[in-house]
């Protein structure tokens, strides 16, 4: 835990770089959306490339001033680190380093353990739980050097308790929280949080 005294300031958003992984809808749009109604500049990433940009004609409505910018790029952030990192570094090069990650990129599929084929685990892992990892590994040594920036994990009631019928899901969530935990205690000396 990160005393008191030497804490990171608040993050202002006016001019701030957030990437939104799985930004073209639910949570990661709404936050994209709010992120950018408070001034800042916005990379969204997801897998569909058309609701990637009928997102961004929406988020460009609440813009609050001209320099403002959203970057789409699309890429499934659960299936190769190399391309994840490439493309963080592209977008780092075009709207400057990384001051927040939001990891919102997820899916879920219920079912009883039995009835699940074995590939149902391994994609929500890979998509819930590798996608966090990926994007947040691309992003942390710049954060570490700048020493500030934000990692937020978006997680569920899922990640908390298991839940009947959620075999496949809720563990992926578990893991998050746990690697949500865990790199918080690496990175706070770094005025990362």
């Amino acid at each position: 835990m990160v005393s008191p005294l030497i804490s990171p300031k608040p993050l202002k958003l006016p001019g701030a770089h957030v990437v939104v992984t799985g930004g073209s809808s639910g949570i990661g749009k709404c936050v994209a959306i709010e992120c950018y109604k408070q001034g800042a500049f916005i990379t969204l990433i997801a897998r569909n490339e058309s609701k990637l940009l009928q997102t961004k004609k929406e988020i460009e409505k609440y813009s609050v001033n001209d320099k403002q910018v959203v970057l789409c790029i699309s890429v499934d952030v659960s299936k190769d680190y190399g391309h994840v990192e490439s493309v963080l570094k592209q977008a780092q090069e075009k709207l400057g380093p990384v001051d927040m990650l939001i990891n919102c990129a997820g899916t879920s599929t219920t079912g009883k353990f039995e009835d699940l084929e074995v590939s149902c685990f391994e994609r929500l892992m890979a998509v819930n739980y590798l996608g966090s990892v990926y994007a947040s590994h691309a992003v942390i040594a710049t954060m570490k050097e700048r020493r500030m920036g934000r990692i937020v994990f978006v997680s569920s009631q899922a990640g908390q308790v298991g839940l009947f019928g959620y075999t496949a899901y809720s563990p992926t969530k578990f893991a998050l929280r746990g690697l949500a935990e865990a790199l918080q205690m690496e990175i706070a000396a770094f005025m990362i949080i």
